[in-house]
């Protein structure tokens, strides 16, 4: 049988690449117009997309002249756009470092309630400098500590799930009985980080718990993944790249006593669509000239942690930013952009425009064949199960994609037709987690039926 891919919609105000909304057609007001978000979630779940994606962080991104630097916050945005779909898997961004447990599991739990078991969390530790100042601390804290955090954190909020019985709720209008109160638990949780009573005020959701995505790829976003993470986003500019990462998650999980099969490993591709490979190449120069080259340099600046002035347009990175010890905040994505940048010899400039697209996915610009290609290749040699499909440009992007390469994927018995469940963890073909709590739920239910 003809294993299917995982297809997610990841969706970006007017698009991935960075001159999106300067592109003839575009929207510049995207960010914040519910109309557009509402539009490209029925898009992709028309299409039978497994899920759609959005990003955040809780920090003014630049200053705001030449991109739009803010968002709406993703989980109230999915809770809109929970009610305008009815299958789509609707996954949003939030950090486990300026948030706690509580709070954020209610909030997560809410959401599955709201969209009937269609919710996912994308797991960020944040970054950058910028969100630690919005929290009133003087210093990021430091990549391993922000995991040591965000270990815990998933502890107390799987706890905070598991703390409802499935069964707990008996609603007996005639018996005045509207719980059994021994199946809902206090988790009273002391650690290092939090101190948590609980138990949830929102019962166990219809997924037991919604979808964990994770996208760090350094050491410790790795071995984070393999505990936790049922789906992992992911950035890889070659096919050897991706297939070491690949190989790497999959090992790990079944390390951890996991199923490497249900760790979904999505590497991000924005393609960009052309009848002809000409056309293709001509739309990526577009949307390469509209870029503006000062705001990539600050971008890539913060990425490398150092100063804008300290890179020349025409010039390769300097060896002092290549030779540089481990940084702090964007550690995988950093590397990615010194490999491929010293493997190619690229200049500063050249760098940029590598980035502009995608931020360092995999951009490829060709015709609806070239692009089915790789995705087949990718998934049929050990570098991905789906993809995270990222339209330079919204929705123009996604509706190429839809209109001119799903249908080839279907035509290989590669993508459904129809959905065939109701829950996004359904759609990934992940089982529902088994609540921690009740260690032998089927013999207690006898009990209680007795």
């Amino acid at each position: 049988m003809t294993r299917q891919l995982h297809l997610n919609a990841f969706l970006m105000e007017a698009g991935h690449h960075e001159a999106a909304w300067r592109l003839p057609g575009s929207n510049p007001r995207a960010d914040f117009d519910l109309d557009h978000w509402i539009g490209l979630a029925r898009l992709a779940e028309a299409a039978k997309f497994d899920s759609l994606f959005l990003a955040d962080g809780p920090v003014l991104q630049g200053s705001g002249e030449f991109r739009p630097p803010g968002q709406l916050e993703p989980l109230t945005l999915l809770t809109a756009l929970a009610g305008v779909t009815e299958r789509i898997g609707l996954i949003a961004t939030v950090s486990t470092t300026y948030n706690d447990p509580y709070n954020l599991a209610r909030r997560f739990a809410s959401v599955d309630h709201v969209s009937r078991g269609r919710a996912g969390w994308n797991i960020v530790t944040s970054a950058t400098a910028g969100e630690a100042a919005n929290f009133g601390l003087d210093e990021r804290p430091l990549h391993a500590d922000r995991y040591q955090r965000a270990d815990e954190f998933l502890d107390v909020v799987t706890k905070l799930w598991d703390s409802w019985d499935d069964d707990a709720i008996v609603a007996d209008q005639a018996a005045g009985r509207w719980a059994d109160p021994d199946l809902i638990r206090p988790v009273e949780h002391r650690g290092e980080h939090f101190r948590v009573a609980g138990a949830l005020n929102v019962s166990r959701s219809p997924q037991g718990y919604p979808l964990l995505v994770q996208a760090g790829a350094s050491e410790a976003g790795r071995g984070f993944a393999a505990r936790y993470a049922e789906a992992i986003f992911t950035a890889s500019q070659t096919l050897e790249h991706a297939q070491e990462f690949y190989g790497d998650i999959k090992k790990r999980a079944a390390a951890a006593g996991r199923d490497p099969d249900q760790v979904i490993v999505l590497p991000g591709i924005v393609p960009i669509i052309g009848s002809t490979e000409a056309e293709a190449q001509a739309l990526a120069r577009e949307l390469d000239e509209l870029r503006v080259p000062e705001y990539g340099l600050r971008q890539l600046a913060t990425v490398l942690e150092v100063e804008p002035d300290e890179l020349a347009l025409d010039a390769e990175l300097p060896r002092h930013v290549v030779e540089r010890p481990r940084r702090e905040g964007f550690v995988s994505r950093s590397e990615l952009i010194i490999d491929f940048a010293t493997r190619e010899r690229l200049t500063v400039r050249e760098v940029l425009s590598r980035l502009g697209g995608g931020r360092g996915h995999h951009v490829v610009a060709g015709t609806p064949e070239q692009i089915v290609e790789i995705l087949v290749t990718w998934s049929s040699q050990g570098a991905a199960d789906g993809f995270n499909v990222m339209g330079a440009a919204l929705p123009s992007g996604l509706e190429a994609f839809i209109e001119h390469v799903l249908p080839e994927l279907r035509a290989r018995g590669l993508f459904r037709e129809e959905y065939d469940g109701s829950t996004l963890r359904e759609h990934y073909g992940l089982p529902r987690p088994a609540n921690r709590f009740d260690a032998a739920p089927d013999v207690r239910r006898e009990q209680r039926s007795a």
